[in-house]
């Protein structure tokens, strides 16, 4: 059994690379579908973000404004207090995931994807979360590259904002994250995601063949 983190940041395709690795046999979690989860009304995190931030990051319809909390961590600097209260539970489900894949498969490869596993760590909203990953894939892309994809998916949006408040918002989100120039030392595989889908396809099958042969000897070792 092997656990891998894949990590990235803003529009530098880890998700497009999370589903390569799941269409070789990965088992994949995405934790910002389960943050999603969790910030939604009937859970406790919904109600601490509501305590901690107060009723105007709600929307009429109850849900979470996602533009108002956006504003409050990138604008206002409270991004590590938003994520000192997402970030715990979100860790202890995909804990209980992966140790119900692996009691189930025990040579399984199962991937957590996350933007944020080295911010976590830093922050101090989940310590020592990066080091219980065997492994830690890292997704880069040039800055510019990752703005225009962030531009381009956002803007297809209902409502989206013009492509210049989107740049604005996409350079704060990075300027948030740990540069790639930092991550890329600290990680164990890095793919560099900015040449045709094919070639980054490639280097997924290669990365995976090492994964699911490490987890194999791992099993058979216990």
């Amino acid at each position: 059994m092997l656990r891998a983190g894949l990590t990235g940041g803003l529009g530098s395709g880890k998700t497009t690379v999370a589903e390569m690795f799941r269409s070789l046999g990965a088992h994949v979690i995405q934790a910002d579908a389960i943050g999603r989860e969790m910030m939604s009304p009937g859970h406790a995190v919904y109600d601490e973000i509501i305590q901690r931030f107060g009723p105007e990051v709600t929307r009429a319809d109850g849900l979470l404004d996602r533009r108002v909390l956006a504003d409050l961590a990138f604008r206002q600097n409270r991004l590590a207090e938003l994520n000192q209260i997402v970030h715990p539970p979100v860790i202890a489900a995909q804990q209980q995931w992966a140790e119900e894949i692996f009691a189930k498969d025990p040579e399984a490869v199962v991937i957590v994807e996350s933007a944020l596993i080295f911010e976590a760590d830093r922050q101090g909203s989940a310590p020592g979360w990066r080091q219980r990953f065997d492994k830690i894939i890292l997704v880069t892309a040039p800055v510019d590259l990752r703005i225009a994809r962030y531009v381009d998916r956002m803007a297809a949006l209902p409502g989206a904002p013009s492509p210049a408040e989107l740049e604005a918002d996409a350079r704060l989100r990075i300027a948030a994250q740990i540069p790639d120039e930092e991550k890329i030392p600290l990680a164990d595989y890095v793919i560099h995601n900015h040449g045709p889908l094919a070639a980054t396809r490639l280097e997924v099958e290669r990365i995976f063949d090492e994964l699911a042969r490490a987890s194999r000897q791992q099993a058979q070792s216990l």
